[in-house]
């Protein structure tokens, strides 16, 4: 008889794992529309646009826009001529008439900590920070030297598995200079520098983080591999002198005006020529998608003032501060990246 164990019908990959770490909060939304909004019955009722509907609901304008940017990537709603639908799915399961209704399976869990959190942030519009039990953003807790020890090398870990991506879907070697802005543990100024060692890389972090990254890279014997600068990037001048000013899962952790601002600062300082380059998460031109960028992006909405943006709020972005040649690139899984040139 055999004893071989059966063959599952499916097995998580890396890019799995870090969807459900990245996905935490999108059911906790779920359950806020669902039981504290009654979101799909109202609209069911009543279709409406996106203003009509932060009104309706009594929500700010950016959890609003990553809920319905959630909802349509689940297939849950559809947009017709600026008028939010609901599809038949949500329909038949989701509205409180419904004979098949979900409704008060969903509704048990409106006690839950995170749900009533969300709720909040999505009232107030106001992150509920990384640790919401602190009350702190994440921009303050990481002034806590073990806080941001702690979250440094998570960001480390994560960059492992996506530095080896952008390397291998851009080529750095018709550069001569890359600066990683609020580069964490400064895994993508490393993973550049390996690949192409006649590269010039930097690094720039404010404290503690740059603290830690030093001894990171003394750990590591890499300590003059590359330049760490202290600084803050909205209160610091940038480093001059780089050909690419880089920006790794840096920009969704804030709002239009900041990103505006860093944006304008590295055309400033850039060489000329030189170029931005956004390495994220970015939704389609349409926000439909994709939906695992869609569930990041609650996460993201939830814990910063940002939210993963859409290719085309990151071309008028990048258009408006003076880029030109604004190209977008895939890199690994849902990653992806945007990249200008210093008119």
């Amino acid at each position: 008889m055999s004893t071989r164990a059966p063959k599952l019908p499916f097995t998580y990959g890396p890019d799995d794992l870090i969807r459900q770490r990245d996905s935490i909060y999108t059911t906790d939304l779920l359950v806020v529309a669902i039981g504290h909004l009654d979101f799909f019955s109202r609209i069911g009722e009543s279709p409406s646009n996106i203003v009509a509907i932060r009104n309706k609901f009594q929500i700010k304008d950016r959890p609003a826009d990553v809920m319905l940017t959630l909802f349509k990537s689940m297939g849950l709603i559809e947009l017709k001529k600026d008028i939010y639908h609901l599809t038949d799915v949500a329909r038949d399961y989701l509205t409180t008439k419904s004979p098949q209704s979900l409704v008060p399976y969903f509704s048990t869990l409106t006690e839950r900590a995170e749900v009533s959190k969300m709720l909040e942030v999505l009232r107030t519009g106001k992150p509920a920070g990384w640790s919401h039990k602190k009350g702190e953003e994440l921009v303050l807790a990481m002034e806590n030297d073990e806080f941001a020890e702690r979250f440094t090398s998570g960001m480390d870990s994560r960059g492992s598995y996506f530095a080896p991506g952008l390397t291998s879907a851009f080529d750095f070697s018709k550069f001569r200079s890359v600066l990683d802005i609020a580069g964490g543990s400064g895994k993508y100024a490393i993973t550049i520098k390996e690949k192409f060692p006649g590269i010039r890389a930097g690094l720039l972090e404010k404290s503690p983080v740059d603290k830690v990254v030093r001894r990171m890279l003394k750990k590591k014997g890499l300590s003059s591999f590359i330049e760490v600068y202290e600084g803050d990037m909205f209160q610091s001048e940038f480093p001059i002198g780089f050909d690419i000013h880089l920006y790794s899962h840096v920009i969704h952790d804030w709002d239009i005006d900041e990103i505006r601002i860093l944006a304008g600062k590295s055309r400033e300082s850039l060489n000329p020529g030189g170029m931005i380059m956004i390495h994220d998460t970015h939704l389609d031109k349409d926000k439909r998608g994709p939906l695992s960028v869609a569930e990041y992006s609650v996460l993201v909405m939830f814990a910063t003032p940002g939210k993963c943006y859409s290719v085309g709020e990151m071309e008028e972005i990048l258009t408006s501060e003076g880029f030109k040649n604004i190209r977008y690139k895939p890199t690994i899984w849902n990653r992806s990246i945007i990249t200008g040139i210093k008119d």
